[in-house]
């Protein structure tokens, strides 16, 4: 790590490292004012390393803020700021605001005004129509920047970050896209810039020639007829000229189709974006999105794409990332898995940002004050049925509180349906988090027996004996079987066998069920038959394809598969930040979707569905069961009222997502 951990500088600005934590909404300032929530948090991803937080976004307006966002449009909010300020430096990090308008992008039901833009085109994003800007109110905005940025210089921040990416505002007048105006700020691209330099000009004016300024951009936009890398290098080019210290290199749009942050992206896949600008400019260039290891950071540094890497989830769920890599132990950091389901997926339901991996990420105020109230609770002996995640979860907390944890696990491996998360195409990530759990349940010298069978008599004869005070049920669920007539002969297979590779189907297939296993389960078997990934490197290169023929290759299988839903929807249980780009692989992958499909009977040609009334058979030589799961909670039944000290948790106690398991294990734990 010696590049990613050495001292580097952006303008006058000397930070102990290369590692930035780039901005992430949070949701913590309901009020628009710092507080400890959101000082905690921060003061924690100091402590544990960092050289620069971007901080924000933060509202330069009401108009274009959002839910949650700390304010910087009044001298009222400075004095919060500050003990924010301070309380990372007396961490050795460096902190900057990053300064936000939404432009299209605000929703006016949340602001109770009408968003603003450089034209009156509809946002895909809002669905709604923004105003056009008047000269007045350009130069109302663009004063409102620089009155922003003047506070957050007399609040003690480092420097500032202007947004010019994702598609707001400056962004929007960068795009033709979005940018359809016929006066100085509409036109050829240097027509489109004129906007955002004039932001950066009154920015600069306002804080004096020394405050670092850092921009942060789109390397590209991923919409259609907006703007390229070859476009972003031009802006940056001219941004450099006005006086920019360092470039924050980000990927597309918020609208755009393909996927930015979702875990099928690979990882590091945008840093080639940051390469290009950089190769454009002579100042700090800052690669970002899903550069989630220390390792992969080093690499892109040592490879010259970038001078900075950016993180921002993966110090969400791992504060002491910094400090972990640099001691060596990078296998031992807490990995963000990219599920986004305590992050974006609570951005888009309007709550404070949480995470799946991490249940302390937001609570560290509270949990530190609930620390000082509550003494340490008399060590225990505990006994945790089930090496799922639930079950190492709890293990890891309840042996940091002090108590000695056994696990009785009946396979031969931890992790329980992690494996069944991890199995689709894209999906991996779940096992690192499986395999961090079991990491540090060894480190911390939990005992984990395997292929041990767990009876009521066995549990009740060892707390009996004295082995243990304390017993957890974590025995996770099991996949339902519908009441369904079924044909002897039919080849019926549960969901969860084939995800695991326990059975083989055949070439017609159907899945009964259009949640979140039953989507996983057609994109597993989408991929069967199709292209590999070393062919498609050795087509592409030696061009001995079409690019039509190459994407026939890549997304054409040798499986014929439908998926059959009940009621109204694919994949209503995925959370909404992840649901669209798997939706957006069934079709691309010719995956039939049937809706309001109610399946009658199971034949040997095939399954019985009744639409609007009508029966008719698909037909099928495989089909598979995906229509949810139920908790195995048997042990916990028959052991009530028979152990003082009994509890349950995860999908033993209700199936639910991954996230609700891993926080209802954490609060079990710290009991």
């Amino acid at each position: 790590m010696s590049m990613l951990f050495s001292p580097a500088k952006i303008g006058t600005l000397q930070l102990r490292n290369r590692l930035v934590m780039t901005p992430m909404h949070l949701g913590y300032s309901p009020q628009g004012e710092v507080n400890d929530k959101l000082i905690e948090f921060y003061r924690a991803r100091a402590r544990g390393g960092v050289g620069l937080i971007v901080f924000g976004g933060c509202g330069i307006d009401r108009i274009g803020n959002g839910p949650g966002m700390t304010q910087l449009d009044d001298d009222y909010f400075i004095p919060g700021l500050r003990r924010l300020v301070e309380a990372v430096h007396a961490e050795g990090a460096k902190i900057v605001p990053q300064l936000y308008q939404a432009g299209r992008y605000a929703h006016s039901v949340l602001t109770g005004q009408p968003s603003v833009a450089p034209s009156p085109i509809s946002s895909r994003l809002t669905r709604q129509t923004p105003e056009e800007l008047t000269q007045e109110k350009i130069n109302q905005v663009i004063d409102s920047f620089a009155k922003a940025a003047k506070r957050a210089q007399a609040s003690g921040f480092d420097g500032v970050e202007i947004l010019a990416s994702a598609g707001y505002l400056i962004s929007q007048f960068l795009s033709p896209v979005t940018n359809q105006r016929s006066d100085r700020y509409g036109g050829d691209l240097q027509a489109r810039m004129t906007f955002g330099l004039e932001v950066v000009e009154a920015v600069r004016a306002a804080v004096g020639p020394d405050f670092p300024i850092i921009v942060r951009v789109a390397g590209n936009d991923f919409v259609p007829g907006s703007h390229t890398n070859t476009e972003s290098r031009a802006f940056c080019q001219a941004l450099e000229k006005k006086g920019v210290n360092a470039l924050n290199v980000t990927g597309g749009w918020h609208e755009t189709q393909v996927p930015q942050l979702t875990m099928n992206v690979p990882p590091g896949a945008y840093a080639y974006l940051a390469q290009g600008i950089k190769q454009a400019v002579s100042i700090p260039v800052f690669a970002c999105n899903r550069i989630n290891t220390p390792e992969l950071a080093e690499e892109i540094l040592q490879e010259g794409k970038a001078d900075f890497i950016g993180m921002a989830r993966p110090l969400l769920a791992d504060p002491e990332l910094p400090k972990k890599a640099m001691s060596g132990a990078s296998d031992r950091i807490r990995p963000c898995i990219g599920c986004n389901q305590g992050c974006l997926d609570y951005v888009f339901q309007l709550k404070p940002v949480s995470c799946l991996v991490n249940a302390e990420a937001g609570r560290e105020a509270e949990l530190a004050e609930l620390a000082l109230k509550n003494p340490p609770a008399q060590n225990q002996q505990i006994l945790v049925i089930g090496a799922g995640a639930a079950g190492l979860e709890f293990a890891r907390v309840a042996t940091l509180k002090g108590h000695k944890v056994t696990i009785w696990e009946e396979s031969d491996k931890t992790g329980g349906q992690l494996a069944l998360a991890a199995a689709p195409p894209g999906r991996q990530d779940f096992l690192y988090f499986g395999t961090y759990l079991a990491n540090i349940c060894q480190d911390l010298g939990v005992i984990i027996q395997y292929n041990v069978k767990a009876t009521p008599e066995k549990i009740l004869s060892a707390v009996q004996n004295g082995e243990f005070t304390r017993v957890v049920i974590a025995t996770g669920a099991r996949p339902i079987t519908p009441l369904i007539k079924i044909e002897p002969g039919t080849q019926v297979l549960q969901a969860w066998d084939v995800l695991l590779g326990r059975q083989i189907t055949g070439q017609n297939v159907i899945i009964v069920g259009g949640g979140a296993v039953g989507v996983d389960t057609a994109l597993l078997l989408a991929e069967s038959g199709t292209i590999d990934n070393q062919t498609l490197r050795f087509l592409l290169l030696q061009q001995a394809e079409t690019d039509q023929e190459i994407y026939r290759l890549a997304t054409q299988g040798s499986k014929k598969i439908t998926v059959l839903e009940m009621g109204k929807g694919i994949g209503r249980d995925i959370g909404p930040s992840t649901r669209w780009s798997m939706l957006a692989d069934l079709k691309r992958y010719r995956v039939n979707c049937l809706e309001d499909n109610k399946v009658l009977e199971i034949r040997a040609d095939g399954v019985l569905v009744e639409n609007a009334g009508e029966q008719r058979v698909i037909p099928a030589d495989t089909v598979i069961l995906a229509v949810g799961s139920c908790s195995q909670n048997e042990l916990y039944t028959a052991l009530q009222g028979k152990i003082e000290s009994l509890s349950i948790i995860g999908d033993a106690a209700k199936p639910r997502k991954v996230l609700d398991a891993i926080h209802e294990a954490y609060a079990e734990g710290i009991k």
